[in-house]
């Protein structure tokens, strides 16, 4: 088929790569660059970046509103316009161009988890399943009709990178997948239906700190959900921050206050622990301090004054 693609980070990539192996790519559509990394140069997606190794055509307009835009679109005769991460809302006259329409690949199992961070709110909510919804696009958030879905297990240790890496390879083949359908003329188009409809919201920079007054099993999910970015965080007594990239559970229990810090003399890596909700520990295998690179909890430990016993958590 000939597919104009259009996505922007990463997680796109994969997709872009087994459809210009087994379709024609026309041209690819993708964010602007944006300026990164510590002298904030100008850098562009890696969706452009793989466009250009591979010699495809690649724009990014700011917006796809203009007539102008949306003539260039008419006159590449694509069959379907592909999308996946892409960082722009297509009108309905955008929607309307292609033959065969616009296909978008979610990294949920809709209804559940429509909206900006699927990934991460599957993980925070204890799910035990995800994937990726190829849907057919119209102009609600993650509304249109469901093509073909795969689905992956999530395990009890997954994190966010994790995951990502695991659905951006299942977003590439549930979209294959769903363009050799539609060739074959034996697609089956789903209406998603009402039950089972959630939101998964934009992340807030307020939901990474963690509240230890919240449960073990919440504060565990929260950290593998948002690991390694945005990352979790604590405030400590003393008015610095530990941001919390890898933390684990057991059954151990202390009588201390919540917020005090825990240590034991094995050097395993549940060395260093802090008290949370309902008298539980929460310990902490990889963190970093404000300004410093990651690191264990021991290592942090070997840098610091703090005692088993201590009060290290401010509210």
């Amino acid at each position: 088929m000939r597919i104009i693609f259009m996505g922007s980070p990463v997680f796109a990539v994969k997709t872009l790569a087994k459809l210009r192996r087994h379709h024609s790519v026309l041209r690819v559509y993708t964010q602007p660059p944006r300026p990164a990394g510590r002298g904030m140069k100008e850098t562009p997606t890696a969706v452009s970046e793989y466009a250009k190794k591979h010699n495809i055509e690649c724009v990014s307009p700011p917006s796809l509103k203009p007539a102008n835009e949306i003539e260039t679109l008419k006159q590449a005769n694509a069959d379907i316009f592909v999308v996946v991460a892409y960082g722009l809302i297509l009108s309905q006259a955008v929607l309307d161009i292609p033959p065969f329409g616009c296909i978008n690949g979610h990294a949920s199992l809709l209804p559940r988890w429509r909206g900006a961070a699927p990934i991460q709110r599957a993980i925070e909510a204890g799910d035990r399943q995800t994937g990726i919804t190829a849907m057919h696009m119209e102009c609600g958030l993650d509304t249109g009709a469901m093509l073909h879905q795969l689905s992956t297990e999530i395990a009890p240790d997954e994190t966010s990178k994790t995951l990502h890496d695991r659905l951006a390879d299942l977003t590439a083949d549930c979209l294959l997948e769903t363009l050799n359908l539609i060739e074959k003329n034996t697609l089956s188009p789903v209406i998603q239906p009402e039950q089972g409809v959630c939101y998964a919201h934009k992340i807030s920079k307020s939901e990474t700190r963690l509240d230890l007054r919240q449960s073990l099993e919440k504060l565990e999910r929260k950290i593998r959900a948002f690991s390694p970015v945005p990352a979790c965080w604590l405030e400590l007594a003393d008015g610095s921050r530990l941001k919390i990239l890898e933390a684990s559970v057991t059954d151990k229990l202390s009588e201390l206050p919540i917020g005090s810090a825990i240590l034991s003399d094995d050097k395993t890596d549940t060395d260093f622990g802090i008290v949370v909700a309902d008298k539980n520990i929460l310990f902490i295998r990889q963190l970093q301090p404000a300004g410093k690179k990651p690191m264990t909890g021991a290592a942090y430990l070997n840098g610091t004054t703090i005692r088993n016993g201590d009060i290290i958590w401010s509210e």
